[in-house]
């Protein structure tokens, strides 16, 4: 069923976060309790957001379908639906990312200067869906699925709003609308400011494991980008290999870097120096 073992657990905990958005959905009526919900659960589905970009690069299951009912559960959480990251970051970024003039993640301005991170998120979540389809038009099999699809995930999440309005905005439509803002804004450090036509050159690499840990070894992003077909879990074994060709000074630190001072978790959280 599985194509790597590896997916077994972080599918486990994706599909249970969905069947908890249901319970939480049908049983939940406190505008307070459902607010509470949505702020506990904005880091975990920030979180999903690597998971769902891990899946369009290598599919999860052997069976189709069982992977389209997989992106209905992403598409609910991040507001990514099927195939738009097929198309608009393996497609497309991943073939263009050194060339800033038409990168669809792209971080310049049309004048070549550095937009601000609060700029590039904007820019990047609201041209997602309309660079997407420019690309699928090299594509039309994955552009009809990621149509289908995306008109499927709307549709229930429309139905989810009309039938209990609060629950459906605060538990589906408000996430789903954050996660793409979130997508974004989650790769802005991954090349922003690096105008460079070398692989080895263009990508900041994180090696914090917490930050591996929860987001499927996204930090080895230099790796991730010389090798996109490779699943997550072998992305450590990849990076090993080409270290020596990656400039030291783009190994970056980490927010997470902040838990190896928290009283009990160093030691049993390790931190991997950059």
């Amino acid at each position: 069923m599985f194509r790597y073992r590896a997916d077994r657990l972080p599918i486990f905990l994706i599909l249970s976060l969905t069947l908890l958005d249901f319970l939480v959905y049908f049983t939940a009526d406190n505008i307070w309790l459902l607010l509470s919900y949505f702020i506990l659960t904005i880091i975990p589905k920030g979180c999903i957001c690597a998971w769902n970009h891990h899946h369009q690069h290598t599919k999860t299951f052997h069976w189709t379908p069982l992977n389209r009912i997989l992106e209905l559960s992403y598409g609910l959480h991040t507001g990514v639906t099927t195939n738009q990251w097929l198309l608009h970051h393996v497609f497309g970024h991943h073939h263009n990312y050194l060339d800033q003039g038409i990168d669809e993640s792209r971080w310049q301005r049309a004048d070549g200067t550095k937009m601000s991170e609060l700029e590039y998120t904007f820019a990047v979540a609201a041209t997602a869906y309309p660079r997407a389809w420019k690309v699928g038009k090299k594509h039309p099999r994955h552009l009809r699925t990621h149509l289908i699809y995306t008109a499927l995930t709307l549709t229930i999440a429309i139905l989810l709003v009309a039938a209990n309005p609060i629950q459906g905005f605060m538990v589906f439509a408000l996430p789903m609308f954050t996660g793409l803002l979130i997508t974004a804004w989650a790769t802005y450090d991954h090349h922003a400011g690096l105008d460079s036509k070398d692989e080895f050159s263009a990508s900041y690499n994180t090696m914090n494991s917490v930050y591996n840990f929860v987001t499927g070894n996204l930090g080895y992003h230099t790796a991730h980008h010389h090798k996109q077909g490779v699943h997550w879990s072998e992305l450590p074994a990849l990076h090993k290999k080409i270290e020596h060709l990656i400039p030291a000074d783009l190994f970056r630190s980490s927010m997470w870097d902040l838990l190896s001072y928290v009283p009990g978790l160093r030691g049993f959280i390790r931190i991997n120096p950059t």
